[in-house]
């Protein structure tokens, strides 16, 4: 897409140009397809995978699982689980990763809940709270819990897109 005086439009910057194409790149050459689950983020993960050209050979597919209703029946995450922990946990996160995998031919996924703000925070749930979880199938799932602090909501999902990104690298 051609902007104003010619010069190209990107919808991301530099960085997470960067490590989306390395990312992709590292899961061609280990011949791994990766697949997200999104709540948080709103499929900015998957937007920046198939930013890159060529992605359709790796990244398999993407959930936006906005609400809990999304993330039980898109993801098959337990109502239970919503109930005692809340959307914003590990738990959730590790159900969302899993649920991604059963609902896809992907190796590798990779889930993202949390609260960007700049409402939604509690005292034990703040606003820059973000929960990352990414798994293997047939192996375990990693987590990774955040902190980013109340930043603003565009800085906390784009630094939890390359939080994301990288947990995802690190189970090749």
């Amino acid at each position: 897409m051609q902007g104003t005086g010619g010069k190209r439009l990107q919808m991301f910057d530099s960085e997470i140009q960067d490590l989306a194409a390395d990312l992709l790149a590292q899961f061609r050459h280990a011949g791994l397809k990766l697949a997200t689950a999104e709540s948080c983020t709103g499929g900015l993960i998957s937007a920046a995978l198939t930013e890159v050209a060529g992605s359709s050979d790796v990244f398999e597919r993407g959930f936006v699982t906005y609400s809990n209703e999304a993330k039980m029946n898109m993801l098959r995450v337990g109502a239970e689980i919503l109930a005692v922990h809340g959307a914003v946990s590990e738990e959730t996160a590790r159900a969302m990763a899993a649920g991604a995998l059963e609902a896809s031919l992907a190796e590798i996924a990779v889930a993202v809940t949390g609260v960007a703000g700049p409402g939604g925070g509690s005292t034990e749930k703040p606003v820059g709270l973000v929960h990352i979880a990414a798994g293997r199938r047939g192996g375990e799932a990693v987590h990774e819990k955040i902190l980013f602090g109340d930043i603003g909501r565009s800085p906390i999902r784009r630094a939890s897109v390359i939080k994301a990104l990288n947990l995802a690298r690190s189970l090749i």
